[in-house]
């Protein structure tokens, strides 16, 4: 047997062995993990108290133009700079729920400068997202902009994925 049909049969065998054991999801084990995060964005979004929009109610509102700030909560270099929904504009926020304000955990940057770029508009329609439905920095711009006092506050879940997903095109940041 030669050495590339000696690699084959391994990598073959490797794989039917992972899928085989259990190492490839099952239905049963991928509801498991869409329960979860079901779970955690509808305690989420108790906690916030914001709203959540789909994909395509996303696409369809920014093709009407509305007055509104589409944050992307996502790191500037790592993501935004290379791929963004067109009319966002960056803030960063941590993963994990930000109970208090901590600049180290937002690039630096105050609650004061949050505000500012939400604006005045307390009533204006505040859309954030991240980079899929499981993290949490949209959660937590979502929550941020609810606790300085916006009203119309939705949380696109999906994020950067899903809208990739659907086919729907992505900016570079200039």
């Amino acid at each position: 047997m030669t050495k590339w049909k000696r690699l084959t049969s391994t990598a073959g065998i490797a794989v039917l062995v992972l899928l085989g054991s259990g190492c490839g999801q099952n239905r049963f084990q991928q509801e498991v993990e869409t329960e979860k995060v079901a779970v955690k964005l509808a305690r989420h979004m108790a906690e916030g108290e914001y709203e959540v929009i789909s994909t395509a109610e996303l696409k369809v509102l920014l093709e009407k133009k509305p007055e509104m700030v589409l944050v992307d909560a996502m790191p500037y270099e790592a993501s935004f700079r290379k791929q963004h929904i067109s009319g966002a504009v960056q803030f960063l926020f941590p993963k994990g729920t930000m109970e208090t304000w901590d600049s180290g955990e937002t690039a630096g940057k105050s609650e004061e400068e949050y505000e500012a770029l939400l604006g005045e508009d307390k009533d204006k329609l505040v859309v954030v997202y991240c980079g899929f439905t499981a993290c949490g920095r949209s959660h937590n711009a979502a929550l941020w902009a609810r606790r300085k006092g916006y009203k119309n506050v939705k949380r696109y879940p999906g994020g950067i994925y899903a809208w990739k997903g659907m086919g729907l095109p992505t900016v570079a940041a200039e």
